[in-house]
C-alpha cells in the first residue's frame, strides 16, 4: 500500500467496546491492529483506563495494555497506552475513588489525540462494557463521544448475547455516534444455535459484520487477524 493510499484509507481513530467484560475486546483489537499493519498502516493501541492492574518494578501494569503496547507500530511508553491504571480489581470509578486519582475524560481525549497524531490509526479499547462509569457523572461512552469517533462493537457470542448486543447498539446510536461495524467473537464452548444467533444480530444491527472469530485454543493477534477481510480498511475508514 502506498503512502498516499494509506493516508486515504487508513486514517483516524476507532473506539473498541464490548457487550460486557470478558468478551474479547483486547484480542479483537490486537487482531485488527495486525490486519491493518499487514496492509501497510501504522497502528497504535490505547487502553485509557484499566483496573485490576498488577504491581511491578516499573509501577502498575495491565496485561491487556502491555499487549497493545507490544503490538503497536511505534515505540510507546506504558503511560501513553494506559494513562489511568488502578490496582483494585473493581469498576474503574470505584477504583479511582479509592486511590484518589480521578479519571478525567477531557484529559484522556487530549492524550488520545496526541497519540493519534503519531500514527495512521489509533484503536482505543474501552473498559468493561459501553456504559461503564468512570466518574460520578461520566462513562467510557463519553470518551468516544468527546472524540467524535466511530465505534466497533465486540459481541461475545454466548447465551444472553442477543439482548446485550441490541441494547448496546441502541445506546451507541441514540448517543449520536456512528457504529462502524461489529465483531462476533464466539466464546468457547461454542453455544447452541450459534449461527442463528449471529444471523439474528446481522439482521438487527444496522452496521456491517466485520468478522466472526471462532473459538480458538490460543487466540493471538495473527490468528484473529485472519478473520478480517482484505476490505476492512475501506469499511472502517470510508
Amino acid at each position: 500500500m502506498s503512502s498516499q493510499s494509506r493516508e486515504t484509507v487508513c486514517k483516524g481513530m476507532l473506539f473498541i467496546t464490548g457487550t460486557d467484560t470478558g468478551v474479547g475486546k483486547t484480542v479483537v483489537t490486537l487482531g485488527l491492529m495486525h490486519r491493518l499493519q499487514s496492509m501497510g498502516c501504522q497502528v497504535a493501541g490505547m487502553k485509557p483506563v484499566a483496573s485490576g492492574c498488577e504491581r511491578s518494578a516499573d509501577g502498575l501494569r495491565n496485561g491487556d495494555a502491555l499487549a497493545l503496547q507490544r503490538h503497536s507500530s511505534i515505540d510507546l511508553t506504558y503511560e501513553a497506552v494506559n494513562p489511568c491504571a488502578y490496582a483494585p480489581p473493581v469498576a474503574p470509578h470505584i477504583a479511582a475513588q479509592e486511590v484518589g486519582h480521578p479519571i478525567r475524560i477531557g484529559t484522556l481525549a487530549e492524550q488520545a489525540r496526541s497519540l493519534a497524531g503519531r500514527v495512521d490509526c489509533l484503536l482505543i479499547e474501552g473498559v468493561g462494557g459501553w456504559r461503564v462509569p468512570v466518574s460520578e457523572h461520566q462513562t467510557m461512552a463519553d470518551l468516544a463521544r468527546g472524540l467524535g469517533i466511530a465505534v466497533v462493537l465486540v459481541v461475545g457470542v454466548r447465551l444472553g448475547c442477543l439482548n446485550h448486543a441490541l441494547l448496546t447498539t441502541e445506546s451507541i446510536l441514540s448517543g449520536g455516534l456512528s457504529l462502524a461495524g461489529w465483531v462476533a467473537n464466539v466464546i468457547p464452548p461454542e453455544p447452541e444455535r450459534m449461527q442463528q444467533n449471529i444471523d439474528t444480530l446481522r439482521m438487527r444491527i444496522p452496521a456491517p459484520l466485520l468478522a466472526i472469530i471462532p473459538p480458538l485454543k490460543r487466540p493471538d493477534a495473527e490468528s484473529v487477524a485472519g478473520s478480517f477481510s482484505s476490505e476492512i480498511a475501506n469499511i472502517l475508514f470510508k
